[in-house]
């Protein structure tokens, strides 16, 4: 029976652009709703965390919420 050996390599980190990250992050909660204040709150951990894409997909979900849902 032949072992097969497989090399494996990591590829390093994506350096994002300076200001990449604040443009994405970029979203303000409405003041007093509880889905933006959840959302501001999980994106802060997330951030704090090192997670960006967590992060911008609550970013997101902000802005998209307080595009929508307070228009």
């Amino acid at each position: 029976m032949a072992v097969t050996r497989h090399k494996t390599t990591q590829e390093p980190p994506v350096e994002l652009p300076v200001g990449f990250e604040a443009w994405l992050l970029d979203c303000l909660p409405v003041p007093g709703c509880k889905v933006c204040a959840a959302n501001w709150k999980q994106l802060n951990a997330a951030k704090d965390d090192g997670d960006i894409t967590k992060a911008s997909r609550h970013a997101t979900e902000i802005r998209d919420h307080a595009g929508g849902a307070h228009s």
